[in-house]
């Protein structure tokens, strides 16, 4: 059983940092796909970065030049640095994660939640203008 834990969300001011971190446990990581989800109220999720077990990246328009997605060489915590920051931003963030995922295409990962059987509880950020 796969198990996901977020952390590292809070409060900022409109251009500034946070890095958010999803601990992974249980995975063999071998084909594994993640991908960070937000969800603003109501609104749909949506997804904003996505890295493969092989270090290969993926982000909506929405995080290009502003959030970067990585993980530890181990493959058991991957991080969401997001700087920049906008109110717009704010949001639940969740980790989600296939671990058989290599297969699915970053435009589809992004796209479909619904892809994913294993989530996190989430972490809120929340950005004051």
């Amino acid at each position: 059983q796969v198990h996901l834990v977020e952390s590292g969300g809070g409060s900022v001011q409109a251009g500034g940092s946070l890095r958010l971190s999803c601990r992974t446990s249980g995975s063999t990581h071998s084909n594994y796909f993640m991908v960070w989800f937000r969800q603003a109220p109501g609104k749909e999720r949506e997804g904003v970065a996505a890295i493969y077990v092989d270090g290969s990246t993926s982000y909506a328009d929405s995080g290009k030049g502003r959030f970067t997605i990585s993980k530890d060489s181990a493959d058991t915590i991957a991080y969401l640095q997001m700087n920049s920051l906008k109110p717009e931003d704010t949001a639940m963030y969740y980790c989600a994660e296939d671990p058989d995922g290599m297969g699915i295409s970053p435009s589809r990962g992004l796209r479909m939640p619904e892809l994913f059987p294993y989530w996190g509880q989430g972490t809120q950020v929340t950005v004051s203008p």
